[in-house]
């Protein structure tokens, strides 16, 4: 099982290689199931790597040109507020024992992995479902119906940059990753483009900046409250670091479509897996 849990690490960073993101809802399963580690300690360990792999999957789209700071700052300040104070405070305070339905005790370690088997199953639906065409790209400000006095396209006002959704949606995203320690890509990439206007690929590029940002972040409020392995910690992190590299070459000879519907329907049967096994097993 031990030797699973370390090809998993692999898998998560070869998942963000390939499509950009679903790898880190691996993270905690893998945490959990295959190397017999707490849900809570869990969460913690899971941000620590995603936030490590996750930068050096930006670094990459930042030599590119595909990360918008001015994005990442709006949206991830609210977000590392939100995901520190979370993991500092809110939950080392949540009791053992949450309540109890008919001798059945819900702990805090089933209600975290629940959560986050229902993050898992709301991810698996963004990633089997077809994606459309993001708005927000450039081309789409351009009126080619319109002509000015030259017979030249008419270019409309730029799309108004909504500072009050990336900001809530931030405090959401961060919250969220706090509790359940991943890192939130589905969501964060479709609010990048709905609320700031940026093609998919500067989404995908700014998304994983964010991640890393607000992942190391609330892991330093995990830092107060739970012994850390750091050697551990770094034989993981580097293995999925090695596996986003591999899946950066890979991607350039695999459909990534068809490779992400198929990673979706396997989170979702995770997902189904893990609810099935908290709560009947």
């Amino acid at each position: 099982m031990e030797i699973l849990g370390y090809i998993a690490a692999l898998v998560i960073g070869l998942s963000l290689g390939l499509i950009g993101g679903g790898g880190s809802i691996l993270t905690v399963p893998a945490l959990v199931y295959l190397l017999g580690l707490s849900p809570v300690i869990s969460t913690a360990y899971s941000l620590f790597i995603v936030g490590t792999t996750s930068l050096v999957g930006s670094y990459r789209f930042y030599k590119k040109g595909l990360v918008s700071l001015k994005t990442a700052l709006v949206f991830g300040l609210p977000s590392i507020v939100a995901v520190y104070a979370t993991r500092r405070y809110i939950v080392p305070a949540i009791p053992e024992s949450i309540f109890t339905i008919g001798g059945f005790e819900v702990t805090k370690g089933i209600m975290l992995m629940l959560l986050f088997a229902g993050l898992m199953v709301f991810a698996s639906i963004s990633m089997i479902r077809q994606n459309k065409k993001p708005s927000g790209t450039a081309d789409e400000n351009i009126d080619h119906d319109i002509l000015d006095e030259n017979g030249k396209p008419v270019k409309l006002k730029e799309p108004k940059f909504n500072y009050g959704g990336i900001l809530a949606e931030g405090a959401v995203v961060g919250t969220l990753t706090g509790l359940v320690g991943a890192g939130g890509g589905f969501l964060i990439i479709p609010a990048l483009v709905l609320f700031s206007k940026l093609d998919m690929k500067m989404a995908v590029g700014t998304s994983l900046l964010i991640i890393a940002a607000k992942s190391l972040f609330g892991f330093i409020g995990d830092i107060y409250n739970y012994e850390i392995d750091w050697g551990f910690l770094g034989v993981f992190s580097a293995l999925s670091i090695v596996g986003i590299f591999l899946g950066s070459f890979l991607s350039t000879k695999i459909q990534a479509d068809k490779l992400k519907m198929a990673f979706g329907w396997f989170v979702l049967a995770m997902g189904v897996y893990i609810i099935g096994k908290e709560l009947f097993f």
